[in-house]
């Protein structure tokens, strides 16, 4: 038998707005996400592969806009060599009927919308059996039936399906839980598998591919998919991994102590090409402690580098500061500003009070300690 072919991807979300981002970040975002279907036709006609099976989730909503919806019909018409093979997952559920119907009225014929859970022969000797969500929340195994379906010795089964594996989970709340001994009870060469923003391999016949396009900090790294090849039936499937995505998404933590060279360790966990950085988002958590002139040495020197990033976030609700007699000096030797400093100081150091209060007066100490600082650059200047 020909080896059998195809790529395997799910959860494009195409029509995401990213609200949570600044405007420009999100237009960016936008962007790179309405072009991965034409991403994928390119790598599929680069590796040999004649079909692209998506596991769901192709829109991020069931009312996605005119434009998204026929740009992504229009690039998938425009690869003509290859068939398409899509299910509904819960974003885009088969209850979105206004949706499908507009999809069905535009698609090509190379354009499969697999809606109901029912086989079809995707080439001559393979079956596909899709497990549509047929509704945004199904509350059962929604590849139950693939058990009972039987296909010719010699004939190979793929299953497609969109939700949470028991044991595993899902990425999104209310995911439909899927049997994790599906491929083996339903004796499926490979199930493609969508839900799951990041890859995951459940086991040798059953994995999630990820999204082409990464959209959170949770998957870090760039998106993207599964080739796939079936050399014959039971044999093991031979999976490669295929980067798609434009952004790269990284998590970073920063640890610091009073003796911590902070600009120093912050070039550390930045990525080493520069020139790429715009295309990264960054977020970093910094904890630790650190006195009030390391604090203003790391924000002076996350200024510098966080405009030339895709977007920057700085979370240091878990970074503390140690103050010293030597600090206040920094402010002023004496007078109004060095006895309001001292009453900041004790109120950032005294454990009879509630966190919250603490922590409002080590940020006003922290914010008199940054001004003071400036005006004396200033000065000298």
């Amino acid at each position: 038998m020909t080896p059998f072919r195809f790529l395997h991807s799910s959860d494009l979300h195409l029509g995401k707005r990213f609200g949570q981002m600044p405007e420009e970040v999100r237009a960016d975002l936008q962007q790179a996400r309405q072009q991965v279907v034409a991403a994928l036709a390119r790598l599929a006609q680069e590796r040999g592969a004649q079909h692209i099976l998506i596991a769901g989730d192709m829109f991020d909503t069931e009312t996605p806009s005119t434009r998204v919806l026929r740009q992504a019909l229009a690039a998938m018409a425009a690869a003509a060599d290859l068939q398409w093979w899509i299910i509904p997952g819960n974003h885009d559920s088969a209850a979105a009927e206004t949706l499908w119907a507009e999809m069905a009225a535009h698609t090509s014929e190379n354009t499969h919308l697999l809606m109901q859970p029912e086989p079809v022969e995707m080439a001559p000797g393979v079956h596909l059996l899709p497990a549509p969500c047929l509704h945004r929340f199904a509350g059962q195994d929604l590849t139950a039936w693939m058990d009972g379906y039987e296909t010719p010795a010699g004939n190979l089964r793929i299953g497609l399906a969109h939700g949470g594996v028991l044991d595993f989970g899902s990425d999104e709340a209310g995911g439909e839980v899927i049997s994790s001994n599906r491929a083996s009870s339903a004796r499926l060469d490979y199930l493609a598998l969508g839900d799951w923003h990041g890859a995951f391999t459940l086991n040798e016949r059953s994995r999630y591919s990820g999204t082409p396009e990464a959209d959170r900090f949770k998957h870090a790294g760039r998106g993207q998919c599964l080739l796939v090849e079936l050399t014959a039936a039971g044999l093991p499937p031979e999976v490669t991994s295929i980067e798609t995505g434009a952004y790269h998404w990284q998590d970073q933590l920063l640890q610091l102590s009073p003796a911590s060279d902070v600009a120093a360790q912050l070039q550390e966990l930045l990525p080493e090409n520069r020139a790429d950085w715009n295309r990264h988002l960054l977020r970093l958590r910094v904890e630790g402690w650190v006195t009030a002139p390391q604090r203003l040495a790391l924000e002076e020197a996350i200024t510098k580098v966080a405009p030339e990033f895709c977007h920057f976030a700085l979370e240091k609700t878990e970074l503390r500061s140690e103050y010293q007699l030597s600090d206040l000096d920094l402010i002023a030797p004496n007078g109004a500003l060095r006895a309001a400093a001292e009453d900041l100081m004790r109120a950032a150091e005294d454990e009879r009070k509630a966190q919250s209060e603490r922590d409002i007066a080590s940020a006003a100490l922290n914010r008199l300690f940054a001004y003071t600082q400036q005006l004396a650059t200033e000065v000298d200047a």
